[in-house]
């Protein structure tokens, strides 16, 4: 898993430029390297990943959704959540179910015709990137993803 974290990251920088920058403010990054949703009116993704300080993970984690309504077919995306302020990182670390939308705040970055990030975004205090084969995603809402620890 780590080596999927790591790749994930790298991806991450080389697609948007200035995630690495928002990279090294955050207080920790969340990473999911392998997201899979799939679904027929009724859908579901699942993923694991890891919380990472620094360059090392040091807290697994996983990911569900569950969604209705019109869909069909299935996908598989990468997810990475930063932590920008310790009261948000706090927050996530003190649940034991921490779920997106209700638990706190997420907001997705998205990245402009110019290839530049969206600044406004960037100062929530969580942020999120997707990616997908074709790159980064936005316009996506992570409302009602709920994150729990592994027991590994």
């Amino acid at each position: 898993m780590d080596a999927g974290v790591d790749g994930t990251l790298i991806r991450l920088y080389s697609t948007a430029g200035a995630s690495s920058s928002l990279a090294s403010d955050a207080h920790r990054a969340l990473v999911f390297p392998r997201v899979l949703a799939a679904g027929f009116i009724v859908g579901a993704e699942h993923g694991e990943g890891a919380l990472r300080v620094g360059n090392t993970s040091r807290v697994y984690y996983r990911t569900t959704t569950a969604s209705f309504g019109l869909l069909a077919g299935a996908q598989s995306k990468a997810l990475i959540l930063m932590f920008m302020t310790e009261d948000s990182l706090r927050s996530f670390q003190q649940s034991k179910g921490w779920t997106a939308g209700v638990d706190g705040s997420v907001a997705v970055i998205g990245v402009g015709a110019n290839g530049r990030l969206n600044t406004n975004t960037a100062r929530a205090p969580v942020i999120a990137f997707v990616l997908t084969n074709a790159g980064l995603m936005a316009n996506l809402s992570l409302e009602g993803t709920k994150i729990s620890k592994l027991g590994i």
